[in-house]
Parts: structure tokens; C-alpha cells; sequence
């Protein structure tokens, strides 16, 4: 099973700026500074491995979309920003596909999880099947509104792909794509819901825009079951600990310290951090890994019992 981030950053879309690129430039020649950099190679081999993340890269803006795959059939974990690179990306192969089809999952219907969709050119394949699965009444509703003639200029009926709504019971097993999904409802404003997707043996959670109480008062243990010896976990650490307990606190959101007990308590073999606070920067989120990881060093009675990572485009993680 693949696992790929096309989206990682919550609330709205964060492209960096030319502040932001000017910064990283700066910062990766100074690091170069007395290092012999006379070919190509010897540049790749620098930037690939002496320059942290928020120097060579980035961790992306756009908004939530995972995409679950096993050989030609996947599953797509929300409708955010991201949805357009994925779209550009499945052009050429659903172009030949004799039945081409998409299955989306949507945790919540807040803007930042569809407002993908409309720029999502496989809608606008004739012969491709778009099925929208989620367990909120207003799927249909909130899309066509997403693109009425007010907001867009191609409204949800004009699109030339077939687009189908398919509502799940939470708590329930579904066969979808070839993959078993269960969905659980979650703590976050107009109500969220993960999901655990499984196939052949391997599980990913994907629980996006949840709030975990520290008083225990959202039944932590429940998710724990959800979680269970989970292959991956892709959680909602959108705030620091302090935030998520204080001023933000009811704002549907967890953290990175409380993804670490969850996903430990459950056994899960990988934890990915997601759903990245639009204000945090590169560097902010390479110290985010760094203070994770020795989080996990603390908890943890083995140092490797997991795996830990912070969500950014391009990712892929093998199950």
C-alpha cells in the first residue's frame, strides 16, 4: 500500500512567499560557504543531505488530500487545495482507462476540505465516474454550493464526469474501491469523522480536524481502539500543546504531544503528522519533527517502537 500527501496544511491554502524564498536561498549559501559545489552532483549531494527540509524544500500549502493506493486502485482522503496537483497527476492514466473512477473521502465538509474540487480536472472527463463518499446529510448540497453560479462558473451539474454521493454509517464496515473503510465521528465544529482504510493486512488512519480533551472528557480511549496497531496514522496536530488546551481549545483541533500518547497506547507501527497551522513556517515544522520525535524517545519505552514524520507534499510513505 502507497500512501501519498498531496496536501498537508489546514485551515486555507499557505503558498510561501518571495520573502520565504529569498530566506532559503540565503540561508543554503551561507551553508555552502567553503564546500567544494564544482559539479552538478556534488550540488544534489548538498542540498539532499547537509540541508534540513525548510532550507531545500518545503512542506507545502496546499490544503487536506491523501491519496491511498494499492496497484491501480485508490482512495482519495479529502477534497482540499492538493486535489489539483492529484487531478493533473491522474490525467493521462484515467484518460486510458476502459471504466476510470474516483473515490473520495470527505472528513467534514469545511471549505479548506473541498475547495479543491471545482480545479480538479478529471471532473471534466466525460467518461470518468466521481464518487464522493462521506457521512454528513449535506455531501450533495455543500458541493453544489460550493459551485453555484455566484462562486464559479461551472456549476456541479454542468460537469461533464458522472458525480455520485454515497453516505456511510459511521461504525460500519464499507467495501469501497476495493479497500474496507469504518468511520468513526470525531470532536470538531459541524462534526468530523475519520476513517481507517485496510486492505491485504495494512491499515491507515486518516483523523484529520479532531480535538482530543486533556481532561479525558472526549473518551480518548475510544480512539486508542480506532488507532489500533494501525501501519500508519495521519493525525490533526495543527496546534501546539499549549494552544490546544488554552486559547484555542474547542476549536477542533489537536496536537502533535497528543498524537504521540494516541499512537503509542494503540501500537501504531507510524505516526504522520498533518493538518499544518497555515501560520507555521518551514522551520517551525522542522522543529515540530525534531520535538515529536523526542517526545516519543520520552514516552516510549524502546526508542524505534515508532516511526514519525511531519506531512508534506510529495511524500510517499510504503506500507
Amino acid at each position: 500500500m502507497n500512501v501519498r500527501i498531496w496536501g498537508a496544511r489546514g485551515s486555507l491554502p499557505s503558498p510561501l512567499t518571495g520573502r520565504d524564498v529569498h530566506a532559503k536561498v540565503r540561508e543554503a549559501l551561507l551553508a555552502a560557504g567553503g564546500r567544494d559545489l564544482g559539479s552538478p552532483e556534488a550540488v544534489d549531494r548538498f542540498l539532499t543531505q547537509e540541508l534540513p527540509m525548510s532550507v531545500r524544500g518545503t512542506y507545502g500549502g496546499n490544503t487536506s488530500c491523501v491519496e491511498v493506493r494499492q496497484g491501480n486502485e485508490s482512495i482519495v482522503c479529502d477534497a482540499g487545495s492538493g486535489l489539483r496537483l492529484l487531478g493533473i497527476e491522474l490525467m493521462e492514466a484515467l484518460a486510458g482507462a476502459p471504466e476510470p473512477c474516483v473515490d473520495i473521502l470527505l472528513s467534514h465538509l469545511h471549505w479548506d476540505h473541498i475547495q479543491g474540487f471545482p480545479f480538479f480536472l478529471p471532473a471534466y472527463l466525460p467518461q470518468c465516474r466521481i464518487r464522493f463518499h462521506g457521512c454528513h446529510e449535506a455531501l450533495e448540497k455543500t458541493l453544489e454550493r460550493q459551485q453555484c453560479p455566484d462562486s464559479f462558473p461551472v456549476t456541479l451539474a454542468q460537469l461533464p464526469a458522472d458525480v455520485s454521493f454515497h453516505r456511510l454509517d459511521p461504525g460500519k464496515d464499507h467495501e469501497i474501491g476495493g479497500f474496507t473503510v469504518r468511520a468513526w465521528e470525531q470532536l470538531h465544529p459541524g462534526k468530523s469523522y475519520g476513517y481507517r482504510i485496510t486492505r491485504d493486512g495494512k491499515s491507515v488512519v486518516y483523523s484529520t480536524d479532531s480535538e482530543h480533551k486533556s481532561d479525558g472528557g472526549d473518551s480518548s480511549h475510544r480512539f486508542v481502539s480506532y488507532f489500533q496497531r494501525a501501519d500508519l496514522v495521519i493525525f490533526d496536530a495543527q496546534y501546539i500543546l499549549l494552544d490546544a488546551v488554552n486559547t484555542k481549545e474547542d476549536w477542533g483541533h489537536s496536537s502533535n504531544m497528543i498524537g504521540v500518547e494516541l499512537a503509542l497506547q494503540a501500537q501504531a507501527k507510524r505516526l504522520c503528522l498533518f493538518h499544518h497551522d497555515p501560520t507555521a513556517d518551514d522551520a517551525t515544522l522542522d522543529q515540530l519533527t525534531e520535538d515529536t520525535r523526542r517526545y516519543v524517545q520520552i514516552c516510549a519505552d524502546q526508542p524505534d517502537v515508532m516511526e514519525v514524520s511531519v506531512a508534506y507534499e510529495g511524500q510517499e510513505l510504503e506500507l
